[in-house]
Order: C-alpha cells, then structure tokens, then sequence
C-alpha cells in the first residue's frame, strides 16, 4: 500500500474517531489502532489457507475503534457472490491488490434481508460497472446496491463500514 493511502486511511480514521467520541458517552471496546503491513500480509496468507473453496469472500479484521471496523476482503473469481445493500451505513474500499468490477447502483436481483439492516441478492441489474485494480477507491453510499464481480484471480479490498443513515 502506498503511503499516501496509508495516510489518507489514517487520517480518515482520526476524523472517524474525534466524531464518534464527541457523540459516545459509553466506554468504547478495546481497540485495535495500528496494523504494521507484515500483519496485513499475513491476514492475506490466512486468507489463502482457510478460505472454503466454494467462499467468495473470506473477511477478517485490520483495525478496531468502536463503532468502526476496518477489515481486510480477500476476494476471489469463478465463486459467486452476492450483491449486498446496507440501509444505515456507507461503506469504503480500497484496492490492496488484485483486480476485478465493482458494480453499484441498479437493483438487487432476488433480493432477500438478512438482517434488519442489511439486503443481500444473487445479482445487480442495471447499475454502473467501474473496473477496479491496486491502489483504487470506492465509496459505496448507504442504500446503495453493490457488487464485486468479474475478479480475475484474486481481489483483496481494504474495507470499512460507515454509519451514516438513520
């Protein structure tokens, strides 16, 4: 990862942080605040060993501060997966290596809830596809259908999830 990512990665989690502090009055969990790149690259040899072969996303945590979990997706092709939408949050990715589509926007294709606040469906129809390599973001609003498809061997994705509807 470059280190301007990096540096944009923690600067988003500093912001991320002093606002949910200002607005928390509970004890927050224990956090996790600093991921050095050789554990990030044993999240992704993990991924590799213990992921089922019919699993089309194998996701494990990176860093930790209450409510915000940033975690590693190492995502793979030739498995379908499943399109998703999240009611409440936004959700943020970035590229750590790999390639593949990312399609958002559209409707869900068999949409079904699996839990109060999230929709999963086995497709996208419609919506916008962008073609996605190391060191790209996306930024995926709440109440957004999206998709990641077309992975040409492996996608691994940094990614956070950002309570932001009510």
């Amino acid at each position: 990862m470059t280190r301007a990512a990096v540096l944009v990665l923690g600067v988003t989690l500093v912001w991320l942080a002093g606002r949910q502090a200002a607005a928390q009055t509970a004890a927050p969990a224990a956090a996790r605040l600093f991921a050095p790149a050789a554990d990030v690259a044993a999240l992704i040899e993990r991924a590799k060993r213990e992921r089922k072969p019919d699993q089309a996303n194998f996701v494990q945590p990176i860093v930790q501060l209450a409510p915000y979990n940033v975690n590693l997706e190492y995502r793979v092709g030739g498995v379908a997966a499943t399109a998703s939408v999240h009611d409440r949050d936004a959700e943020l990715f970035l590229v750590i290596e790999g390639s593949g589509t990312v399609v958002t926007g559209g409707t869900l294709k068999d949409e079904r809830r699996t839990s109060p606040d999230n929709l999963q469906g086995s497709a996208i129809e419609g919506g916008t596809s962008r073609r996605l390599g190391k060191g790209d973001w996306v930024m995926v609003p709440e109440k957004t259908p999206h998709w990641f498809t077309q992975i040409e061997g492996i996608l691994v994705l940094m990614s956070v999830h950002l309570p932001h509807g009510q």
